[in-house]
């Protein structure tokens, strides 16, 4: 008898273990991800014939050769419940906003990514392609310009499936984040290059800081890491193909860790050279700089992020001052060269047809929060002000990225529009805009940022 019941006892507790263990699996198979997942990708955008270079006006003839390739490099995060998040950067001078625009678009319709899930990053590379949408202070001829569209639509297709293949890649992941530091950007409005080798003190307001993005599989293996600086990609001036101090970060980053893929983008240096420059060599040695000092942060303890996501975008309206008058224009054509000249004969020509000028513009402002990490992209040139003030409302781990989604002129603060000169006023005419901005716009800009960071729950310092 006891012999049975031990029998009877043994049945029924393998059954409710079994039937436990099928009903705990089951359910496993219909929970969502207890994790990230992270995909990435590359392709090579450098043009594969002699065309216009963007960022220099004085330049008078199309490239003449590469010193390393051009690079456009994805990089698809997913949490826990299935939302997306994508970063594509690019060895180019800007996204300007047609093709901004066509990308984000097309990524909609094709992968359903929404204009807060995507952020188009250019490296601000003055030895890069002009882009379709720029405004045209480089040439008329018309097979330039031929080569411009054709090679603008390349580009697009290139974004559109590199993409892809990043979502293809995809697979479960670990996201940590943290700040470096490093030291070669200089305030160009406050240390005039001329005389930066006499000098035995730098001058302005700065942010060395080098926000770090690190991207493993689940056993701890390097797939990516995204990393930026505030600091114009203009060491170099040629005619030939680069990435500049960004390009060469990045290749000494996948160097040092082969295998991986290394991405480069932009923060809120519109204020910020690398000085002295001029010289591949120093294009190589601030790259290295960058490179050891984000090698630095990888191989120290990192935040660990919990896989959440939130993605928030809006566009805010950008008033411009009053525009010049038909005297104004006249005389400026009469005493100006270059860009300069060109875009008063533009707007003259704009005022005696009765075409209408803009009065505001549409400013993208977005923010994304990676698990606890605030990420605060900017349209534009923004200048280091912004981030500066951002970090001291929010705090010093925060990431800010400038040049994101639009870059249709420079971004000054109220400060550097009270001083003037090029970035807070003149700038404007490089881009094409009817003037400059009113003194409102960092309030406007920065209020917008408070109000989206609420939203997404990003705390203020006390």
């Amino acid at each position: 008898m006891s012999r049975f019941i031990t029998t009877r006892a043994i049945f029924l507790f393998l059954t409710i273990s079994f039937l436990f263990t099928d009903a705990t699996f089951s359910k496993n198979l219909n929970d969502p991800p207890s994790g990230w997942k992270a995909g990435v990708s590359r392709v090579v955008i450098t043009p594969e014939q002699p065309m216009w270079m963007a960022g220099y006006a004085f330049r008078d003839h199309p490239s003449e050769g590469t010193v390393h390739d051009l690079w456009a490099k994805a990089l698809i995060l997913e949490d826990n419940k299935g939302k997306r998040a994508l970063l594509i950067t690019a060895d180019i001078e800007s996204f300007p906003k047609y093709t901004s625009d066509h990308i984000r678009n097309r990524l909609s319709a094709k992968y359903g990514l929404s204009l807060a899930q995507i952020i188009l990053n250019g490296s601000h590379t003055h030895s890069g392609p002009v882009l379709q949408g720029m405004y045209n202070i480089y040439t008329d001829d018309p097979k330039e310009l031929k080569k411009i569209k054709d090679y603008s639509l390349k580009f697009e297709n290139k974004i559109v499936a590199l993409t892809g293949e990043a979502i293809k890649s995809m697979v479960p992941a670990q996201i940590y984040t943290q700040n470096g530091v490093t030291r070669f950007q200089v305030n160009r409005r406050n240390n005039p290059e001329k005389n930066y080798l006499m000098q035995t003190d730098i001058n302005g307001p700065n942010d060395y800081a080098v926000p770090v993005i690190k991207v493993t599989d689940v056993s701890g293996n390097l797939i990516a890491v995204a990393f930026g600086y505030a600091c114009h990609n203009t060491t170099l001036s040629e005619y030939k193909w680069c990435g500049d101090y960004a390009g060469f970060a990045q290749i000494e980053l996948e160097k040092m860790h082969p295998g991986i893929t290394a991405m480069f983008f932009q923060g809120a240096g519109a204020d910020q050279n690398p000085i002295p420059r001029r010289t591949v060599a120093l294009a190589q040695q601030y790259g290295r700089t960058l490179a050891a000092a984000t090698d630095r942060v990888l191989n120290e303890e990192m935040r660990k992020l919990s896989p959440s996501l939130t993605t928030l975008y809006s566009e805010v309206k950008l008033e411009f001052k009053k525009p010049m008058n038909k005297e104004e224009l006249t005389k400026m054509i009469n005493e100006e060269t270059g860009y300069l000249k060109h875009w008063a004969e533009d707007y003259l020509n704009r005022n005696e047809k009765g075409q209408p000028i803009m009065s505001s513009y549409l400013y993208p402002i977005q923010i994304w929060k990676l698990g606890d990490q605030p990420i605060i992209s900017l349209g534009g040139e923004v200048v280091v002000d912004y981030s500066i003030e951002l970090k001291r409302i929010f705090g010093q781990d925060i990431f800010v990225i400038g040049y994101s989604n639009d870059v249709m002129a420079y971004i000054p603060s109220a400060a550097t529009l009270k001083e003037g000169g090029y970035e807070g006023l003149t700038s404007q005419m490089a881009f094409g805009l009817p003037a400059a901005w009113k003194d409102n716009t960092e309030t406007v800009i920065i209020n917008e940022v408070l109000r989206l960071a609420k939203k997404a729950g990003v705390p203020q310092m006390k």
